[in-house]
């Protein structure tokens, strides 16, 4: 791709994602990609748009979380420890059992879309 530079990468939650393409699909046609993308993030329990939101701000200013693993979390939709466990699994900074436990009662406040 001549000419084509990533200027800026931030992790965002796949609620906002499907958001967004829901969006743009109005006035425009999805590429292969965008409808594969779309497809998929349909498939998988959510939270909302404004809820994931808001959840990966407060794991990100509560549990000092980093952006990257807060929207695995919203992302994942964990329900017990064995999945905190997974997405912990490769950070450098690892998670005791208390503080996971302390994001599952937290994360259970919210409701999850089908």
């Amino acid at each position: 791709m001549i000419g084509k530079e990533i200027i800026e990468s931030e992790p965002i939650p796949g609620a906002k994602v499907k958001k967004v393409l829901e969006d743009f699909s109005d006035d425009n046609e999805l590429n292969y990609e965008q409808n594969i993308t779309l497809n998929h993030l349909a498939r998988f329990k959510k939270y909302s748009c404004e809820d994931s939101e808001e959840i990966v701000e407060k794991l990100q200013d509560e549990f000092g979380l980093r952006p990257r693993v807060a929207v695995h979390i919203v992302d994942l939709v964990p329900k017990d420890l064995a999945d905190m466990r997974l997405i912990f699994a490769k950070e450098p900074m690892k998670a005791d059992t208390e503080d996971m436990e302390k994001i599952l009662e937290f994360l259970e406040q919210y409701d999850v879309e089908e």
